[in-house]
């Protein structure tokens, strides 16, 4: 592609919405959205995160899982579409668009048409739902390793069955998968006791937190509407109330 080509797009941000909560985007990330002239978003964007953009052209392409979607191959098209329209693009991703975000087919589409990208990373699920349950997801002497991972696959590809060996494991879109999860986990060894903490729509109004044991975990999770994240190890342990002397 010429340079002169390149020149007649505008420029995309690929931008982080944060856990969900409208105050938890950044203020580089707040700014861009009020200079947008066009903003892609995803489905569990809330309407107060919409509310700092009123003057853009708002294209909603959310996946949500279980329910229709736009195909991620039009997702990229209009995403070029738009370049080609617009000076200010905006993909608005929950979360941050670096982790399960399919930040890198987005790029590669971008990229390939010579389009100016910027990544505005948000606060991503696991970080705002240890937050919000006031439940480190590292401790001294217990867990000093992470893992965040998720079931879902490409479509056409075999589904995950491995497990990260972590202190710490956190399961993003984790509701339908607890299950399986559970049984994994208590089939290598780990304690049916061990600590899980499940938090359904992090940092929104509506947010809600279980707390249980592994082998209740094995159980399923039931009444679970919205997009659900499982922390499960031993940091998870809810400390005592009250101090001992």
């Amino acid at each position: 592609m010429s340079s002169s080509a390149a020149l007649s797009y505008g420029k995309v941000w690929l931008l982080g919405a944060g856990p969900g909560a409208a105050d938890l985007i950044t203020v580089r990330g707040a700014r861009v959205l009020a200079q947008a002239e066009v903003v892609l978003h995803d489905a569990l964007v809330t309407s107060e995160m919409l509310a700092l953009c009123p003057q853009a052209l708002k294209i909603s392409v959310g996946k949500r899982s279980g329910q229709r979607s736009a195909a991620q191959v039009n997702i990229n098209r209009q995403l070029v579409e738009c370049a080609r329209q617009y000076k200010r693009v905006v993909r608005l991703k929950g979360g941050d668009p670096m982790l399960f975000g399919r930040a890198d087919e987005e790029l590669h589409a971008l990229e390939a048409a010579g389009i100016e990208v910027e990544i505005i990373p948000g606060i991503t699920a696991a970080l705002a739902a240890a937050a919000s349950t006031k439940q480190p997801l590292t401790k001294r002497g217990i867990a000093r390793s992470v893992a965040f991972f998720t079931s879902s696959t490409a479509p056409n590809q075999p589904e995950q069955t491995t497990l990260p060996d972590c202190d710490t494991l956190v399961q993003y879109m984790g509701g339908k998968e607890a299950i399986k999860t559970a049984q994994a986990l208590l089939a290598r060894g780990e304690s049916p006791d061990l600590p899980v903490v499940v938090v359904e729509n992090c940092s929104r109004v509506d947010e809600r937190i279980v707390r249980l044991r592994l082998a209740e975990l094995e159980q399923g999770l039931a009444g679970c509407s919205g997009p659900v994240l499982v922390m499960i190890g031993k940091a998870l342990a809810e400390r005592l109330s009250k101090q001992q002397p």
